[in-house]
């Protein structure tokens, strides 16, 4: 299913995290759709950088500021009046996390609470989501998705950080939003890959950073299984959730956003993916660094998100990285990135219909 982003043309919309890659990606699509978009964020976390390669503070009321920075944020909160905001900001890499705890931790969950409370303080605010993360649940490594009901206590400082980010969502609702003005929701989302991630610590990046080298690709845990989904696929429940909560607080709630089980893929057999795509006689090598302790097993139960709007994702993984492939030799060609997306884009929302 794809909504009509018709709804978005000239609505207001607040992004933290706009630089990051997927805020990149949602903040173009925003811009297709003719939304009037305020971006709030750190510099662009990576060099290079989508957010950069678009051209995208061109094009939108881009602030850079630290989610920890509340008086800079309400400022901008009070400046821009926005109707919908989309939560992004965060520290997102579970490696990192264990380097940097506190600043984890202060920007994943305080970060939460200064968006919630400008949120609080800004009368125009209608529709709220807060993304976080599959890796919220307490992770038992067991065969069965993890629904929305499910404990929530990830065990690292990232993925906890993500859960207590929830259970703030969930406070702030029930305190302050109980009256039925703002609808608040939080998306659950597995792991995405699309054009553009230059990231450490992710496979995709390596994936690419090592085809480019023309080195072997080195994979950490090729055993490892995860939800690996098309950054579109969550951007666009994301979008149809803050729209449908927009139109009927009933939609409120928390939300996986994941692919089907036959999409659930170790991360080994997701490089071999990529090796048959990229092509060039490239290979990939299993080679454990010793880092500290990620899951092995990890799977989310999207049926709430198909039964409440008749979801379900438009590209399966061989299709993902036949798009990511596209993209990152678009990239290396010096070809017109814009284009390349846009074209995307709009392939992506023809396959619902």
């Amino acid at each position: 299913m794809n909504f009509d982003l018709s709804f978005y043309k000239n609505k207001k919309v607040f992004v933290t995290g706009h630089t990051g890659f997927k805020g990149s990606w949602l903040c173009k699509i925003l811009i297709n759709a003719g939304a009037q978009i305020t971006g709030y964020s750190l510099q662009p976390p990576t060099q290079p950088s989508l957010f950069e390669i678009l051209g995208l503070s061109d094009r939108m009321d881009s602030v850079i500021g630290d989610i920890r920075d509340f008086e800079k944020l309400q400022s901008t909160f009070d400046r821009t009046k926005p109707e919908i905001v989309l939560h992004l900001a965060a520290q997102p890499i579970v490696r990192d996390s264990y380097k940097f705890p506190r600043y984890t931790y202060e920007t994943n969950v305080m970060g939460t609470v200064n968006v919630l409370e400008c949120v609080r303080n800004c009368s125009s605010v209608v529709s709220v989501l807060n993304v976080t993360t599959d890796k919220v649940y307490l992770n038992r490594e067991w065969e069965w998705g993890y629904r929305e009901n499910e404990m929530l206590d990830g065990f690292d400082p990232y993925s906890n950080s993500k859960s207590c980010s929830e259970l703030v969502t969930h406070s702030y609702k029930n305190s302050f939003f109980s009256d039925g003005k703002v609808a608040v929701s939080t998306a659950r989302a597995g792991n995405v890959i699309g054009g553009g991630d230059f990231s450490n610590d992710r496979i995709i990046p390596d994936c690419v950073r090592a085809a480019i080298d023309k080195k072997n690709i080195i994979v950490r845990n090729p055993y490892s299984t995860r939800p690996y989904q098309h950054v579109l696929e969550p951007l666009f429940a994301y979008l149809m959730i803050a729209a449908k909560q927009y139109e009927n607080i009933e939609f409120a709630g928390y939300y996986n956003v994941g692919p089907d089980d036959r999409d659930c893929f170790t991360t080994g057999s997701l490089a071999d993916l990529f090796v048959k795509h990229w092509g060039e006689d490239l290979h990939w090598i299993n080679q454990s660094d010793g880092g500290p302790h990620e899951a092995n097993f990890l799977k989310l139960d999207c049926s709430k998100l198909k039964s409440t709007f008749g979801w379900s994702p438009n590209w399966n993984l061989d299709k993902a990285i036949e798009k990511v492939v596209e993209w990152s030799k678009c990239w290396i060609n010096g070809n017109d990135i814009n284009e390349c997306m846009d074209r995307q884009i709009q392939e992506y929302m023809s396959c619902g219909d």
